[in-house]
């Protein structure tokens, strides 16, 4: 049973907590532009070659770098690079292929077994239904959200850490949840930059506004951006 509200002063109920500010419409429409202008075409930096060796890379991404997956797949594409291939391949021989990627033995299990489902059940071809690909194992609507953007150009928006620092912080989309953000980004980022706006804001995410020391100072949304610890530009080092 939830208890009630508390009382303010003189019993008045309490006041419910401020709505965050968001960055004004106009502001959001430049962020993107400015964001566009330096990458007018952004792209996954996870290796692939089609719909299905981008499921699996994404899949095996899950709490790794994307560095890191793109060392462990080219073995594994290499080996195997169709849903029959791999379900052919087997878990204990895709875990030996992955071995360097955190969680990689219930990732290993997850890839084999999606394998095998996209063969039973969809004659080995990844879907581009959202309903279908989250009930693959493995898959979440992240992972279904990159798929249907990268792969059949649906503007979806994925959000991960990165795109959920940047959202907040620039208030662009602030939330509590990746759902909250998910939501909002959809709602406000304008319709000529929705496919590939979650590419732009990963990679701003992942260069520039990082979670430890973001580079404010090299930030071409520095001035419009509200968040207030700004990291400021390091000191030039005196010659000797």
């Amino acid at each position: 049973m939830r208890s009630p509200p508390r009382a303010g002063k003189a019993g008045a109920p309490a006041r419910a907590p401020r709505a965050p500010r968001l960055l004004p419409a106009p502001l959001v429409e430049e962020a993107f532009a400015r964001l566009a202008a330096l990458n007018p075409e952004p792209k996954g930096e996870l290796e692939h070659s089609d719909a299905f060796t981008l499921l699996v890379a994404v899949v095996l991404s899950a709490q790794a770098t994307d560095a890191g997956v793109n060392k462990a797949t080219r073995g594994l594409f290499a080996a195997a690079s169709t849903a029959q291939a791999m379900a052919d391949l087997g878990e204990e021989r895709i875990a030996d292929h992955v071995k360097t990627i955190g969680l990689y033995r219930g990732k290993a299990r997850n890839v084999a077994e999606l394998s095998r489902r996209l063969c039973a059940e969809h004659g080995g071809q990844v879907p581009c239904e959202r309903a279908a690909l989250e009930a693959l194992p493995g898959v979440g609507r992240k992972t279904a959200n990159v798929v249907l953007n990268i792969a059949f150009g649906q503007e979806t928006i994925a959000v991960d850490t990165h795109v959920f620092r940047v959202s907040n912080r620039l208030r662009i989309a602030p939330g509590k949840t990746v759902g909250d953000v998910e939501a909002g980004l959809e709602k406000r980022v304008p319709a000529r930059f929705r496919l590939h706006a979650h590419h732009w804001l990963i990679l701003h995410g992942r260069y520039v506004c990082k979670a430890q020391r973001p580079a404010c100072f090299n930030c071409v949304l520095a001035d419009i951006c509200p968040f207030p610890d700004k990291t400021p530009a390091p000191a030039p080092r005196k010659s000797r």
